[in-house]
């Protein structure tokens, strides 16, 4: 193909130009003016439009979700070519041998990416039990539109070495050394890297298995990451987002990494959502401090505020609340459960209670203005709709009590819609600005009935460039193509240059819009039925290319599956085998 005619920003965050592409076999082979058509070439025409690098997805979560929808909607409308997965500590790999342990894996899964776990059993195959083995078998049983490239998860290690007890005491110096092993097998066959999780506690309030493990084992850990230069370390930690444990996570990771040759991605370490300005500066002066400490820290940092989507059938968003009695109605099994729960005046006794006293200030909970009862999240359309402060006042009821009667009375399939908090757009644009930070982090592919992260790409576009004129066209670029694949060792994409992928998006810039989230009915239960998702529609994009063949086209996703399973630095070896 030879696109014509377009303007080109070609993700390295310089000066757009005017010029041609010509992809041959899947890659770029050439980029210059007036380029003449060759034998066979079929002409794209990109006059009044950019053409630009794919958009990487810098964190989702469809290590599960692409078993049983491969194709990855919205993402080809959106400009996405490549994902990353494998983030937050959760992964589907390594396994451990005993079935408990392996359904607890899959349990840590389902709720803290809030996707049923019913699919995870019925749909993925769970045929490998190290990360090369599962690389294997997605690369044979998983077609994708897009991209693929994934981290190893530091809790799937732990389960896998430890089992049940994974969740209970330190690793012994034996099992450090399994779980080195098992690092240093998803590093040999491409992993990006590790991830860890220094935030989350489970349905029961019980720190997630990372949590418990001591700097022992994140030294033996980093000794393997040393050896492999072009990978990651991805660490999440909680800044003003729950237990406010982030500063001492980041003080006691800055020590355990000072002097180590390790690419460090930490993400929630520069907090961009107004309410938590008051961490700002000091997590800012840590991360200056690490890096004049000479370690190569990125904070990974989030442009859309957080999406918040309350469900009794799948939400971890009242645990994450520290509201562990609602959740309860959660945990219920089947309707009849859950309204019997709703309309206990012993459980609506525990419930106000918890709101009042137990939820943190942040939560949804105790911002009822926020919470939004919607025609979209009504199961039955009776409403009314409005702000659940609106509705507990017309009832003259507790909010909690409120919202119980309009899950009663919509159904209780419904959901509760978060409105959005205030970004800090200031931040935002710091962040977009610094030469190393991770953007377009989405969580693409969790909480399916949140839409969390489809689309959210175009913000950079839509608010950032075109509304607010805060960054250029070529800065909002750049945060989504190059500087994520140079963070991300990925050396084959992020660019249009000869020799890189031909991941490839054409759009007419003044078309680009980021629309509002519908309902689509398409999603397996893994009971034999079909559930719903959010979804939006396109941008659109002109063309999404992937691997020199369009995914996207002519307003609609074409049914191609030419992802590949991405390594970074293909061309490095571990340093210990190179010195010998």
């Amino acid at each position: 193909m030879l696109i014509k005619g377009g303007t080109i920003i070609d993700g390295t965050g310089a000066d757009r130009r005017a010029g041609d592409v010509r992809v041959v076999d899947g890659w770029i082979a050439e980029v210059g003016e007036d380029l003449a058509a060759q034998a066979g070439d079929e002409i794209f025409d990109a006059s009044g439009c950019i053409v630009s690098p794919g958009f990487i997805e810098g964190h989702t979560h469809y290590d599960a979700t692409m078993w049983w929808q491969p194709d990855l909607d919205p993402l080809p409308g959106v400009g996405a070519t490549t994902v990353i997965t494998g983030n937050c500590g959760f992964t589907a790999a390594p396994m451990s041998d005993d079935r408990d342990a392996q359904l607890e894996m899959v349990k840590i899964f389902s709720f803290f990416e809030d996707i049923p776990l019913e699919p995870f059993l019925k749909h993925v195959p769970w045929d490998w039990r190290t990360w090369s083995e599962y690389k294997a078998s997605v690369k044979q049983r998983v077609k994708l539109p897009l991209n693929n490239a994934a981290f190893v998860g530091h809790i799937a290690i732990r389960m896998a070495a430890l089992g049940l007890e994974a969740w209970e005491r330190p690793a012994t110096a034996e099992e450090r050394q399994v779980m080195a092993a098992m690092l240093d097998n998803a590093l040999a066959n491409g992993a990006l890297g590790l991830s860890t999780n220094l935030l989350d506690h489970d349905g029961d309030n019980r720190p997630i298995p990372t949590l418990v493990a001591d700097d022992a084992e994140f030294e033996a850990l980093f000794d393997v990451l040393e050896r492999y230069p072009a990978t990651t370390f991805q660490c999440i930690i909680d800044v003003a987002l729950m237990r406010d444990t982030g500063p001492a996570q980041t003080d006691r990771m800055a020590k355990l990494l000072k002097g180590r040759n390790v690419r460090t991605q930490l993400t929630g370490a520069i907090p961009t959502v107004a309410y938590q300005k008051y961490l700002l500066q000091p997590m800012r002066d840590r991360v200056e401090q690490m890096r004049a400490d000479g370690i190569d820290v990125w904070p990974g940092y989030a442009h859309v505020p957080l999406t918040g989507q309350l469900s009794l059938y799948k939400s971890l968003i009242f645990a994450q609340s520290n509201d562990y009695v609602w959740h309860e109605v959660v945990k219920a099994d089947g309707a009849e459960a859950k309204e019997a729960l709703l309309r206990d005046p012993a459980w609506r006794a525990r419930a106000r209670e918890s709101w009042d006293t137990q939820c943190y200030p942040q939560s949804p909970m105790n911002n009822p203005k926020m919470l939004l009862l919607t025609k979209l999240g009504s199961d039955n359309g009776e409403g009314p709709f409005c702000t659940l402060q609106d509705y507990a006042e017309e009832l003259g009821l507790h909010r909690s009590d409120a919202m119980a009667e309009w899950l009663l009375k919509n159904g209780v399939l419904s959901t509760v819609r978060m409105a959005p908090f205030d970004m800090d757009d200031e931040v935002v644009v710091d962040m977009i600005r610094d030469p190393r930070t991770v953007g377009n982090i989405t969580d693409a592919g969790a909480h399916l009935q949140m839409l969390c992260g489809g689309g959210e790409n175009l913000v950079y576009l839509t608010k950032y460039v075109r509304d607010q004129k805060a960054i250029s066209l070529e800065e909002a670029v750049h945060s989504m193509t190059g500087k994520l694949a140079g963070h991300f060792h990925l050396t084959d994409i992020g660019e249009i240059k000869p020799g890189k992928r031909a991941d490839i998006v054409v759009f007419d810039f003044d078309e680009i819009e980021q629309h509002d989230m519908e309902k689509v009915y398409d999603v397996t239960d893994g009971k034999g039925g079909i559930t719903w998702r959010y979804t939006r529609k396109a941008a659109p994009m002109k063309l999404t290319m992937v691997n020199g063949e369009p995914i996207f086209r002519d307003g609609a996703y074409t049914g191609a599956k030419p992802g590949a399973f991405l390594e970074p630095a293909n061309d490095s070896q571990p340093t210990a085998i190179a010195a010998e």
